[in-house]
Formats: C-alpha cells, structure tokens, sequence
C-alpha cells in the first residue's frame, strides 16, 4: 500500500500514530505508579489501551492509499474501540467517585452501551457526528463528577483529570468544525483536534497517576 496523496490526511495519520504512542507509554506509566490499586489501573489502562488501538486504526485509514472495502472495515473495529473506551471511560471516574465495588457493576453495562453506540454507527453509515454526541455526553458526564471530586478534595489529581477532559471537550468541538491552519505542515479539523487531544491525554495520564499516589482514596 502507498501514502496517501492528501497532505492534510497524512496529517491526520500522523498525530493520530503520534497519539497511539502517547497512549501506550501512559498504559507504562499507571502501572509503574507505587499504589497497589490494581482495579483502577487496570480499567484505565484498558481506556488507553482502546484508544491506542482507535489512534492506530485511524492512522491506517488516513495515511494509507487503499480500497473503499478495506477502509471501511477498518472503521468498524475503530468505532466499536471508541465506543467501548468511552464507557470505560466513565466507569473509570465512578471508580474515582464511588469505589471499586460500585464501578464493577457498571462494566457489563459499559460494555452493552459501547456496542450499542457500534450499531448506532452502522445504522447511520459510519456519521462521525455520532461519536461526537455520544462520546461529548459521557465525558460532560465524566467532567462534573471530577469538578465534585475537586471541591470534596477526595481524589489528588481531579483537578488535572478535569483540565484534560475539558480540553478534550474543546478538541471535539473543534473536530465537528471546519477549523483549519497551515504550520510546517497543512492541519485539518482532524489534525488540531489531534493537537488538543495530544495534550488533554497527557493531562488525563498525570492527573491519573497522581490520584494513585500513597494515601489517596
């Protein structure tokens, strides 16, 4: 296979690699952290996993010159990794804000709405737009409980989760417009939403790793 022409799309390809590699290393950094946590680490280890895995797929899909039937089933293990890390996703910050035994009860379900939203995206012929709701609803969701997490001083690093789900929020925004500049390389909605996205996984990876620290709930 050849790279594809379009240099905005080989952009995309790019971060979305660039962001595959940033995932897998904060998977290495949760599990290095000192605390004996190892529910927590591993549902949010299994977040960045799945995004990992999307970040790559999407990088084939963007960066690689290939026929209509293979990106389309490239695709589809995507959105279903998309729709099962945003549920996890959730049952992470419960994990943060309600305890281990509540949050277990939630996988199954976390499990079945993932897969719900898959055939939502086959019902509406691979519409990205519904990424964007599904996965904006969860983690506004996701963000007020952490800003609670904040006030009551229960978990150190809210603060930061909550800095890197806001700015994954506006990453989102920015990728359902038609927002676009030039620097060193051409940048498309999906490039900047990579950029923004890049920092928003760091900030989540941090203020993760904090809340893992001795004496932390």
């Amino acid at each position: 296979m050849l790279l594809i022409s379009s240099q905005t799309e080989l952009t995309t390809s790019v971060t979305d690699a660039v962001i595959a590699i940033e995932c897998v290393a904060i998977m290495a950094y949760l599990r290095r952290a000192p605390r004996g946590d190892q529910w927590r680490t591993r549902v949010w280890c299994c977040v960045f996993g799945l995004m990992a895995l999307s970040s790559f797929l999407g990088a084939l899909a963007h960066g690689l010159e290939m026929s209509k039937p293979i990106r389309e089933a490239l695709w589809k293990p995507l959105y279903l990794s998309l729709g099962i890390l945003v549920a996890l996703f959730m049952v992470g910050a419960v994990t943060d804000s309600r305890g281990q035994a509540f949050a277990r009860r939630l996988v199954p379900w976390g499990i079945l709405v993932g897969a719900a939203f898959y055939g939502m995206t086959e019902l509406f012929d691979g519409a990205f737009i519904v990424f964007v709701i599904y996965e904006a609803t969860v983690l506004v969701s996701a963000l007020g409980i952490y800003v609670y997490l904040i006030f009551t001083r229960r978990v150190k690093g809210a603060g930061v989760v909550a800095l890197g789900i806001l700015l994954n929020l506006i990453a989102a925004a920015v990728q359902a417009s038609h927002v676009s500049f030039f620097f060193l390389v051409p940048f498309d909605h999906n490039g900047v939403f990579h950029l923004i996205q890049m920092l928003s996984t760091a900030l989540l990876g941090i203020g993760l790793r904090m809340g893992m620290q001795p004496g932390e709930s």
